[in-house]
């Protein structure tokens, strides 16, 4: 299975993949974070979205 980088959303919405830009431009405003604080929170707690959400209080 490839990553279709032409997509608009991430290929696993249950991912967060902040190296790929098309995947972190979906995230950023869908959290309402910077791109810096998304990586930051992603560091610390895993990529998967729930748990971000969990972090930033957005579960």
């Amino acid at each position: 299975m490839s990553d279709d980088k032409s997509s608009r959303g991430p290929v696993d919405a249950r991912r967060i993949n902040v190296n790929e830009e098309y995947e972190a431009r979906y995230w950023i405003p869908d959290l309402d974070v910077s791109e810096d604080e998304l990586r930051v929170v992603v560091k610390r707690v895993g990529v998967m979205a729930a748990d971000v959400r969990k972090a930033l209080g957005k579960a």
